[in-house]
């Protein structure tokens, strides 16, 4: 999947991958992709939320190699 911008936020532990997220989402214009790449186990529910309460869209999420990827398109 093509993203406009991409996130490394692997190593970050809670609730630093979401901060980091919102902060890069809000430079992007509206119905464009953002790849986020994170280790913290935790970001698959975290990101699953918060993409529902801001009004974002969850288009995919996959893991390879402990590496959890998010695309999230900005609503």
């Amino acid at each position: 999947m093509k993203a406009d911008k991409v996130l490394d936020a692997k190593k970050l532990a809670c609730p630093m991958p979401i901060i980091k997220t919102k902060k890069v989402i809000n430079e992007l214009q509206q119905g464009e992709i953002l790849e986020v790449h994170v280790t913290d186990k935790g970001a698959k529910k975290d990101f699953t939320a918060w993409t529902n309460s801001n009004g974002h869209e969850l288009l995919k999420q996959v893991e390879e190699d402990h590496v959890l990827m998010f695309w999230i398109k900005k609503g």
